[in-house]
């Protein structure tokens, strides 16, 4: 344990992901989607690689007797990663990223119905309450007295925000399937050079011919997307999920200072209000985790009630 480490680690994956979004935001009008998921994973491999090789852990990453749980995680997140570029390519910063702030709740819900995992009544009650705070987020965007050129630009951005959200979730359940057999490091490189394939596969349709200091950005996707997930990884090795699980809201911070200082972006009261719902809701399912957590390993301490 060494709580000062992780939370730094944590915070800094956070800044590092918010500063890719922001250069996805600068990319958007320009370059297509597809083009941007290939540098976010190609150029993620590199540091990704050199990491692993560092800690003799390079064999174990390429060695995976899963192929085809790789394939499902792989295309689920990078239909994540498709519609969450999209979004960010039409949405304020801090509306996407409070709208994505609901895949930890989806996540909940999907565990229960498809891992068959024990949800209970306040967990339930957290993850509608969340929902309630996505529609309050939507509503802004969804408006028909307001609908014009702009906004349908906006609608689309929402649904794509949702739709990140659902696909994220999927991934994280994938995910939670494959750790029982797959080690951390082949599920972040397989799922890295998946998502690189499917984005070169978009080549035909159309690429952005990149002046300098676009093909820099592009590249900075990648090694920010690598190093975040890794610094990522990394703070779960330091201290309990359950402790260092809240920093990751910290993300609408960085997300509120970029829009507002980069592209002059603030967001609307709804949204504010919408994410402050989605936040209370994903804390109190971490502080719940937390405390089940707790009782399970003291058996003779006060019943548990409802999960």
């Amino acid at each position: 344990m060494n709580i000062f480490t992780a939370i730094l680690l944590k915070v800094a994956s956070t800044l590092l992901f918010s500063t890719m979004g922001a250069s996805v935001r600068w990319l958007g009008e320009i370059v297509p989607v597809g083009q941007m998921v290939f540098f976010r994973s190609a150029f993620a491999i590199f540091p990704v690689v050199i990491f692993y090789a560092w800690r003799g852990e390079l064999w174990t990453a390429l060695h995976t007797g899963r192929p085809f749980g790789h394939f499902g995680r792989g295309f689920a997140g990078v239909g994540g990663m498709f519609f969450h570029f999209g979004a960010l390519a039409r949405l304020p910063l801090a509306d996407a990223t409070a709208i994505g702030f609901s895949s930890p709740l989806i996540t909940v819900a999907l565990a229960g119905l498809w891992l068959g995992e024990r949800v209970r009544f306040y967990r339930w009650s957290a993850v509608l309450l969340g929902f309630a705070g996505v529609i309050v987020m939507l509503a802004p965007h969804l408006s028909i007295a307001r609908f014009s050129v702009m906004s349908a630009t906006a609608t689309l951005g929402a649904i794509l925000a949702v739709l990140a959200a659902v696909f994220n979730a999927l991934a994280v359940i994938q995910t939670r399937r494959l750790t029982d057999s797959e080690t951390t490091s082949s599920i972040v490189l397989y799922f890295s050079l998946i998502c690189m394939v499917i984005g070169l596969m978009t080549l035909p349709f159309g690429w952005h011919r990149p002046n300098a200091t676009e093909l820099v950005v592009l590249v900075m996707l990648g090694v920010l997307g690598g190093v975040g997930h890794l610094m990522l990884t990394e703070s779960y090795r330091y201290a309990s999920a359950s402790l260092i699980a809240p920093f990751d809201y910290i993300a609408i911070f960085w997300a509120f200072t970029f829009g507002y200082f980069v592209f002059g972006e603030i967001p609307e009261p709804m949204v504010l209000v919408g994410a402050a719902i989605v936040i209370a809701a994903g804390l109190f399912v971490i502080w719940r985790e937390r405390q089940l957590r707790l009782q399970r390993r003291d058996p003779e301490g006060p019943p548990s009630g409802s999960a």
